[in-house]
């Protein structure tokens, strides 16, 4: 409805409405009023913003911003949410730090746990040599996580006890370690052909020969077998199989033999807390190729790291 017309104020006739006095290619503006269902919206957005800055955080300060009475904010809020949380882990923790980490496949609920915070330890800590999916690098000497091979075992005491005292860690008395000595200008290059080719021979990939198999069993059948199998006790590769660490061609073998590369895995006792190791035992176990205890070697202290 029109507001009644001023006195001397220009009027459209058909509406009753005043004019504005602006006017664009012939076309004028009327100061048509506002509707009333519009208006009283507004006053009330004016009332509950005035309320709502007395009850709640609102206005910036210098220090800091208003409270308001009911004393509540987004932070707090996610402060409780994450006390609980803190809560809840603690109670995990508790319960994971508290039994063996072989007795934990009896629970099936805290190994799930286990698992799933092992994975995000995985993801911080491992997956730099690793990889996202623990398949490691083959040639460059970062092991696959998820297969079968491993050189000190892969159950989860194994697992464990090699995150704890890494391999070949210099100042750890108890680290995985083994050497493979350099054979660089011990053998004639006929010789390096020869046992290069018996070491073929035990995957399939070369015939053997008697010169080999004589070098071989003088030189490598104490620590890798004589029929290449290895020993996890010693930390001697099994040459049988389709898994090398350092690369299958003969060049990357021969390599291996006049230099041997051994690689070193950082101890984490002391950098990771010993629950966090154990959700990474828990968690590396659960990739595919995790060992039953009674598929490891007899010696309890056997642990894993994985392959050659």
């Amino acid at each position: 409805m029109a507001n009644k017309p001023t006195e001397g104020q220009r009027v459209d006739e058909p509406t009753g409405t005043e004019f504005v006095g602006h006017e664009w290619d012939g076309i004028e503006e009327l100061d048509t009023p506002m509707p009333r269902w519009w208006v009283w919206t507004f006053y009330l957005t004016i009332v509950w913003a005035a309320v709502y800055v007395v009850l709640y955080p609102a206005l910036p300060m210098l220090e800091k911003g208003t409270e308001g009475i009911l004393g509540w904010s987004s932070r707090g809020d996610l402060a409780k949410d994450m006390s609980a949380a803190d809560l809840a882990q603690q109670s995990f923790r508790e319960q994971l730090a508290a039994i063996d980490v072989v007795k934990l496949q009896d629970n099936p609920q805290l190994m799930q746990q286990a698992v799933a915070g092992g994975a995000a330890a995985f993801k911080v800590n491992c997956v730099q040599c690793h990889g996202s999916g623990a398949a490691g690098s083959q040639g460059l000497g970062y092991p696959n996580l998820a297969d079968d091979d491993w050189l000190w075992g892969g159950d989860l005491q194994a697992i464990e006890y090699t995150l704890i005292h890494g391999i070949r860690q210099q100042g750890d008395d108890q680290t995985r370690s083994s050497i493979m000595p350099p054979f660089a200008g011990v053998f004639s290059d006929e010789e390096l052909n020869a046992i290069t080719d018996h070491v073929m021979s035990f995957s399939k990939m070369a015939n053997s020969n008697p010169l080999g198999a004589e070098i071989y069993a003088n030189n490598c059948a104490s620590c890798h077998g004589a029929n290449g199998m290895g020993d996890r006790a010693q930390g001697a590769p099994n040459l049988s199989d389709a898994i090398w660490l350092y690369g299958n061609s003969r060049a990357q073998i021969q390599s291996q033999i006049l230099a041997p590369r051994m690689g070193m895995m950082p101890k984490w006792e002391g950098r990771l807390d010993p629950v966090t190791i154990k959700m990474l035992a828990v968690y590396v176990h659960s990739l595919g190729g995790g060992e039953d205890v009674m598929e490891v070697a007899e010696d309890p202290a056997v642990n894993p790291d994985e392959q050659p």
